[in-house]
């Protein structure tokens, strides 16, 4: 097998629609490993979210590109891989002086019909790579006899704490990629660390002892002084506008100055909705669940999309039409550490109710591990976001792009409330309801809303009656 076969090289895959780039969280092998098909090789982070990705190829390692921290455009090289280590031929050497290729059908490659082949679920690459503009932080003025404040933050990584700043990540080291990147933004040098998890592995509460010990030893570092005044740019702290919340944001803008926004607000008593709750709890069918009151709320949108389909629709300016969805991929906002996420149940309005339970779980747990796939993020036709958590009352949500509506819960509370003509403490909630005034108008959007309401105040007799 000659060298050009053997050595192939691996491209940044598109990881979802029409990212450009991504950046290197971990490595998970290193030059010199064996690996097998499909093994996960390298975590990386785009706009969309954080992901692993498989092998595409089995044998060994002969060059890894990129180190960890690194921005990545889509469809450069990454890694090489020798598909055939154990061959008589020894001319291949390392991918950096032997031909390299990549091969066809695969990740980043070309396939068969002059197509790009991509990650199963993931659409090909629609918009030219970019990297992104690299941020300088001017170093604060000071008087002669003041000593300088401490380095400015990087366009990386914001401020690190007083540890072993910009040391390598550990190569070598047993960790789990989490814990790799919570070294890499404190500074802290995985190789100097005892680990204190299986097999030795470094843990994050190593990680954080390492900083507070630094932090014990450091002297304070001194402010800046000019003219007298202690200077704001050394008590300020610059964060980088990157992945999830860059995305957010850049989607945010588009949405509040594209869609005319409306948000109308009923409140309601959910006192029966929370005791429907009780008895689903005691129920065989959800005895391994973890349901809240956002179950009955999704059913309730579910089956108020039924009665006013317009609700579940999208604008398209391009064609001057307005796409009515027969499905409904219900999106739950989550907050992570990377930002707000809106990941969504795909044809939710099929699934039974212990189904969606079910559903629903999986896809908060999947959004708090950092796991979710971008293919979950994306096609997402009405969304709800729960604010009642936080014990806010309700909010006026911004509607993700391509939606025409968009859901909030507020906190549920014992509240007084006239109750069969008599002043009574019910469980009483307030929805509000944005919606897209170009599709959705005063009149449809209010009844759409009055129906959830409807449900929620008496979801026992809506759910056998509304189908």
């Amino acid at each position: 097998m000659s060298p050009m076969s053997r050595i192939k090289e691996f491209n940044l895959p598109d990881l979802g629609e029409g990212l450009t780039e991504g950046e290197i969280l971990a490595w998970l092998v290193k030059v010199g490993d064996t690996i097998e098909l499909n093994q996960p090789i390298v975590e990386v982070e785009t706009a969309k979210a954080a992901v692993e990705i498989p092998a595409k190829w089995g044998g060994m390692v002969t060059r890894i590109f990129h180190e960890a921290g690194t921005v990545v455009e889509v469809g450069k090289p990454i890694i090489a891989i020798d598909t055939d280590p154990g061959a008589s031929d020894q001319a291949a050497g390392t991918a950096g002086t032997a031909a390299e290729e990549t091969e066809a059908g695969l990740i980043g490659g070309p396939a068969p019909g002059g197509r790009t082949a991509v990650l199963v679920g993931y659409g090909p690459k629609t918009t030219t790579a970019k990297r992104r503009a690299r941020v300088s932080t001017p170093t604060p003025a000071t008087n002669a006899a003041t000593t300088p404040p401490p380095p400015a933050a990087t366009a990386d990584f914001p401020p690190a704490p007083p540890a072993k700043a910009s040391q390598p990540v550990g190569k070598g080291v047993l960790a789990k990629p989490p814990v790799r990147k919570l070294a890499r933004d404190l500074g802290v040098d995985l190789t100097s660390l005892i680990g204190s998890g299986p097999e030795g592995s470094v843990t994050r509460d190593d990680v954080h002892k390492a900083v507070n010990e630094a932090q014990a030893f450091a002297e304070p570092a001194p402010i800046a002084v000019v003219n007298g005044v202690a200077d704001a740019g050394s008590r300020e702290q610059r964060i980088p506008i990157k992945g999830v919340r860059k995305l957010t944001a850049a989607n945010m803008v588009a949405s509040a100055f594209t869609a005319p926004h409306v948000t109308e607000f009923l409140t309601v008593d959910v006192t029966r909705t929370m005791k429907t709750l009780e008895k689903l709890k005691a129920r065989p069918e959800f005895a391994e669940q973890r349901i809240s009151p956002l179950l009955l709320v999704a059913k309730a949108v579910l089956l108020a999309i039924k009665r006013y389909p317009m609700i579940n629709s999208t604008w398209s300016g391009e064609t001057g039409e307005i796409v009515v969805k027969e499905y409904v991929n219900l999106g739950i906002a989550a907050a992570t550490e990377r930002g707000l996420i809106v990941p969504n149940v795909k044809d939710a309005g099929r699934l039974t109710l212990p189904e969606l339970a079910t559903a629903l779980n999986d896809l908060v747990r999947t959004a708090r591990s950092g796991k979710t796939p971008p293919s979950d993020m994306s096609g997402g036709t009405f969304s709800i976001t729960n604010v009642g958590v936080y014990g806010v009352d309700t909010g006026t949500p911004i509607l993700p792009p391509g939606e025409s509506a968009i859901l909030a819960l507020g906190a549920i509370r014992p509240t007084p409330w006239v109750h069969n003509g008599k002043i009574k403490i019910r469980e009483v909630t307030t929805l509000g309801l944005s919606f897209d005034h170009r599709i959705v108008d005063g009149e449809l959007g209010s009844k759409f809303l009055r129906d959830i309401g409807a449900f929620l105040a008496d979801p026992k007799t809506a759910m056998l009656t509304w189908g």
